[in-house]
């Protein structure tokens, strides 16, 4: 079998379906066109396996790569005053009903030129690059008005053509009440539904569509609409849910097929059982969760229980998670939320594909899948997920080049 690329000597966690991470010890990986041919054991390949370039990786581990499915990359400005004000004492939802939070980062987001957003969301996209991220998810929102928000998602759009790296835009519209519709949530949920939605579409700039539903965002019935309106223009949807109270969002967004329900700190038993009937991904983000100092943990236990499919983000934003390590969110969520290596390995890979609609294509290591590839100097899987500001990542292979 003719192939482009042939890693060989490798010890490889495919993440294939099954119990663990799919290790396999003596392992070698084949591309070509950029897609997977090959992943497994070296005695299982195919006896004609041959490739003009062999890479010899001298033992080192293959996982696919990384994936962030919860990120608010594009925005300007920042937000580290409201940190000091944290610090001494005030809270997330009193910062934002005071005038910052959202709106403080609407305002600099609305006067930055698409060049100036595309520029400002480089470094951060390129310290998860450097950490093995291959595919992320951007969501709009800091524009909260028609142009603003579609000049968001067109800065999102140019990351993946100033870089090697795969984007998944999301229009977050309904994020927060921009001050011109003070005291009228229900007329901007209009706007958001009747004309950013169908222009957003129009455009094709977004590939789901999101909402912050919590008592600071939007209620569920509000919530609902905007879901309605998604679903219209063919759509799929995710949600902001569970972050600060229960107002049932999860089970609103599994009765809408979501991909993902995010944060989920709140989340009940029957969310939970929601989510697990509708196939709804759990997106947890512990690096929020550390940020604002958060006292309550999503229900791992139940979630494990149920079978809902756990990925892990570091919804880096500039109020309440200004991280740009997938590394990091994986100690985070061993340590704070008490979940397993696999789990955390599985939740920056294949869950994160899942929570993307992705994982026919990406986040796992078999014959057929996009050849994203991070390849890292350590002994076993664990190392990914124990040590803190530390990269072992030895290379990044994107679409089979790397």
């Amino acid at each position: 079998m003719q192939c482009d690329r042939i890693w060989r000597n490798a010890r490889l966690a495919t993440l294939a379906p099954g119990p663990g991470l799919g290790a396999v010890e003596d392992g070698v990986l084949a591309s070509r066109d950029g897609r997977i041919v090959f992943a497994g054991a070296r005695g299982d390949g195919p006896p004609d396996l041959d490739a003009p370039e062999v890479v010899d990786c001298h033992g080192r581990w293959i996982t696919p790569g990384l994936i962030d499915p919860h990120t608010h990359l594009i925005f300007a400005g920042d937000r580290a005053h409201e940190f000091e004000l944290r610090l001494a004492g005030a809270s997330y939802e009193e910062i934002a009903r005071a005038g910052g939070g959202i709106v403080s980062t609407m305002a600099a987001t609305r006067a930055a030129s698409q060049a100036e957003l595309v520029e400002s969301a480089l470094p951060r996209l390129d310290a998860l690059i450097a950490e093995g991220a291959t595919t992320i998810e951007v969501k709009s929102g800091y524009g909260l008005a028609l142009e603003p928000e579609l000049r968001s998602l067109r800065a999102a759009r140019e990351l993946a053509r100033r870089r090697p790296v795969a984007v998944r835009t999301t229009f977050l519209g309904a994020h927060a009440l921009p001050p011109e519709f003070a005291g009228d949530p229900d007329g901007y949920v209009d706007l958001v539904c009747r004309e950013m939605i169908p222009a957003v579409a129009a455009e094709g700039l977004a590939d789901a569509v999101d909402a912050f539903c919590e008592g600071i965002g939007f209620t569920p019935a509000q919530t609902r609409r905007v879901f309605e309106a998604a679903c219209a223009h063919g759509l799929p949807v995710k949600l902001h849910a569970e972050q600060l109270s229960n107002l049932h969002g999860a089970a609103l967004a599994a009765e809408f097929g979501a991909l993902s329900a995010d944060h989920l700190e709140h989340l009940d038993e029957a969310g939970v059982a929601a989510m697990a009937a509708a196939g709804t991904v759990a997106t947890l983000l512990p690096g929020a969760y550390y940020f604002v100092r958060e006292t309550q943990a999503p229900p791992i236990a139940a979630l494990r229980a149920a079978g809902v499919p756990m990925a892990l983000a570091t919804d880096c934003n500039p109020g309440t998670a200004p991280l740009t390590s997938l590394l990091l969110v994986m100690n985070m969520a061993a340590t704070l939320f008490r979940m397993t290596v696999d789990e955390c390995v599985a939740g920056v890979t294949r869950e994160a594909a899942r929570a993307l609609g992705l994982v026919e294509d990406v986040g796992t290591l078999e014959a057929g899948k996009r050849c994203d590839l991070a390849i890292w100097n350590i002994e076993r899987p664990a190392e990914l997920v124990y040590r803190m500001g530390f990269n072992p990542l030895h290379a990044r292979v994107f679409g089979g080049v790397g």
